[in-house]
């Protein structure tokens, strides 16, 4: 059901600045702003074209203190008339002077005229049941206002402007085509007729099947792309771990020390390469101790690890030789044992200090390793670079649909099962009627994707996360 009242809301971010946006959107919005604006040019804004800007003043008209009108604040006021705006109604844009009293007192006068405070995402819900853009398209507002960094930047983009509902979109209207051809079949049943051919069918669940695959593999780089990729440093006390952090993020951010076990809690910071957000996280040093807080940290480590994506294994090469290559290896291996599924990195830091010799060995003997200098900022960049190929950027790199919600990830899933069903169904010439049960199951999970089939708590938990002026 579509809200028929205004809604008011401030769409910039809270706080002083130098100006302040207030939105209003609904069917009274152009009449209630015309009550308290006053244009400099006395223009009636009730008779104004729409996508027009008007400068004014807002005047509150009833100030109680008997000395009549009282001017909040010199604005401009932008007029959208729907459907033409982008919640689809008539929509009023005031811009003022971002003082935090002025926005309250021009909020709190739209308030007392008949508009109603706005709920978290309500625009954007307007938007999506007045036909201006489906639910993943709404969603996809959200990630672009968290989006941090370029990659997660370009995905939002890519399916606010609808990419990602255009490709489901024809795959379901094909799938109805046949969908209605069989349930066609099934009104003349008894005089045993085909209306769909069955080889047509066969190829558009294979193509159909194909898509859904690639768009449920995509998950896994969507979903690191827009949450940031973890990776743990993690290693032996006081062999570098806080100061490698620091020349990534190139500030001191972690306290360095000659003593052993002075990062005692995990410290978090992230940084963007080459538009993919990498989340370090520096670790206490792994070691045996009888010190409370430091066992604490190291347990913390252990749990981070388990989090995270990347593990960086650093290794102070000025306290190994030839002879303790053996057992660096046998420690390399019960890390992959133990983490099977994390990318495990070997870094070997203090370069500077190790022979040539040293080196020539450990990368014959050591796979996936790097030799860096973390104090002086050295092999940072091919750190960087290797950090980079753990992530498979291909898809995003040829603008190719890139999954990154949960729930469309989940429906995918279930609309595959669906499909997949149908494909046995087919080998095994069971009757239409069956068929058509998870050919009708397949399309509810598309429509649930867009928007096309929804309830009331389904759109409450997903425009709950937005912010109240969007």
């Amino acid at each position: 059901m579509i809200p028929n009242d205004t809604i008011v809301a401030l769409a910039t971010p809270s706080g002083a600045g130098a100006i302040a946006v207030i939105r209003i959107s609904g069917k009274d919005a152009i009449a209630i702003a015309s009550q308290v604006f006053k244009s400099v040019r006395n223009k009636d804004l009730t008779k104004q074209k729409s996508h027009t800007i008007h400068l004014g003043h807002i005047i509150d008209p009833s100030t109680g203190s008997g000395q009549g009108e009282k001017t909040l604040d010199q604005v401009l006021v932008a007029v959208f008339k729907g459907p033409n705006s982008y919640s689809g109604e008539d929509t009023i844009e005031i811009s003022c002077h971002g003082s935090t009293f002025i926005q309250q007192q021009i909020i709190q006068l739209l308030l007392r005229k008949g508009c109603r405070m706005a709920q978290a995402g309500e625009f954007t819900l307007r938007s999506f049941l007045n036909g201006k853009m489906d639910l993943s398209q709404a969603e996809a507002v959200a990630d672009l206002i968290a989006s941090d960094n370029e990659a997660s930047h370009q995905i939002a983009m890519q399916q606010m402007r609808g990419g990602f509902s255009n490709e489901l979109a024809k795959l379901r209207e094909e799938l109805l085509n046949f969908a209605s051809l069989i349930e066609l079949e099934l009104d003349f049943a008894e005089e045993d007729v085909e209306f769909a051919d069955r080889s047509q069918f066969v190829d558009l669940l294979n193509r159909i099947e194909f898509v859904l695959k690639r768009l449920i593999d995509s998950f896994a780089v969507g979903n690191v792309i827009k949450n940031g990729i973890p990776v743990a440093i993690v290693g032996e006390p006081n062999v570098g771990k806080s100061t490698l952090l620091n020349a990534l993020l190139n500030e001191e951010r972690a306290i360095v020390s000659d003593i052993a076990g002075t990062t005692r809690d995990t410290i978090e910071d992230e940084l963007v390469i080459n538009g993919i957000g990498f989340r370090f996280i520096d670790t206490a040093g792994i070691r045996e101790t009888k010190d409370y807080v430091e066992s604490i940290g190291i347990q913390k480590t252990f749990e981070k690890i388990e989090q995270a994506q990347v593990v960086l294994f650093l290794v102070d090469s000025s306290q190994l030789t030839i002879d303790r290559i053996e057992d660096l290896k046998v420690e390399v291996e019960r890390i992959k044992n133990k983490y099977p599924q994390k990318t495990l990195l070997v870094l070997f830091n203090k370069k500077d200090l190790m022979s040539a010799e040293l080196i020539e060995t450990l990368q014959s003997q050591i796979e996936h390793s790097l030799f860096i200098s973390a104090k002086n900022k050295e092999g940072i960049e091919e750190l960087k670079n290797a950090l980079l190929s753990f992530v498979n950027t291909g898809a995003l790199r040829n603008n190719e649909t890139i999954i990154t919600n949960t729930r469309h990830y989940d429906s995918l899933l279930k609309a595959l099962e669906e499909i997949q069903k149908v494909q046995w169904g087919m080998q095994q010439n069971l009757s239409s009627d069956l068929m058509a049960i998870d050919i009708r199951q397949a399309l509810y999970y598309f429509g649930e994707i867009t928007g096309e089939v929804t309830n009331d708590e389904l759109l409450g938990n997903i425009f709950a996360n937005f912010c109240i002026g969007k």
